[in-house]
């Protein structure tokens, strides 16, 4: 098991954010070589065959990663700071989705509503409990409601990676229901 959060661990830093520590090529869709990757990480030092690659893409509790339909490419699901266009075609979203983040963002949140930081999109979850182990992770969690209904509604794409994360580029703080809110 320790091997399998080491690689995840591994494979999130060059699939999503620094895929040149290794020298390693990403595609614009994001999608490395699967071979030239597992090349590249035994040459860095960090132990890698394709057996172990499959089980970390299919063992992964939150589906990170992904293979190519052909098996010669994977790539992370979603998630990247460096630039990549992962071709998801934009869906309507539920009427209601969560955000989990830390109390001590929510003053932040409030002025300027939720925004990617560091990544591409801003990442909700269809669930509560979801988004209650997002925030866990940052401090002392909080669940926002995103009204991605009224959002899509006025205009804001919705994008769905192969995992289940719901994508968007922000949410303006008019369509967040903060706790304590009226109806909340």
């Amino acid at each position: 098991m320790a091997d399998l959060v080491r690689v995840s661990k591994f494979l999130s830093l060059v699939l999503r954010h620094k895929p040149h520590e290794i020298g390693l090529a990403l595609d614009p869709n994001g999608w490395a070589d699967v071979d030239e990757l597992i090349r590249l990480a035994n040459v860095a030092g960090r132990r890698l065959d394709r057996p172990l690659l499959e089980r970390v893409v299919a063992e992964n509790d939150k589906k990170r990663f992904a293979f190519s339909d052909d098996g010669r490419r994977i790539r992370a699901s979603q998630g990247h700071s460096v630039e990549v266009e992962l071709d998801l075609p934009p869906v309507a979203p539920p009427d209601l989705l969560y955000h989990g983040t830390a109390t001590r963002f929510l003053p932040s949140i409030r002025a300027t509503g939720l925004r990617p930081g560091s990544r591409q999109h801003v990442h909700l979850s269809a669930d509560e409990t979801t988004a209650a182990t997002v925030g866990r992770r940052h401090g002392e969690p909080v669940v926002l409601v995103v009204r991605a209904g009224e959002m899509a509604a006025a205009g804001f794409p919705f994008y769905r990676s192969v995992n289940g994360v719901w994508l968007t580029e922000r949410v303006p703080a008019e369509f967040l229901t903060f706790p304590g809110s009226p109806g909340v």
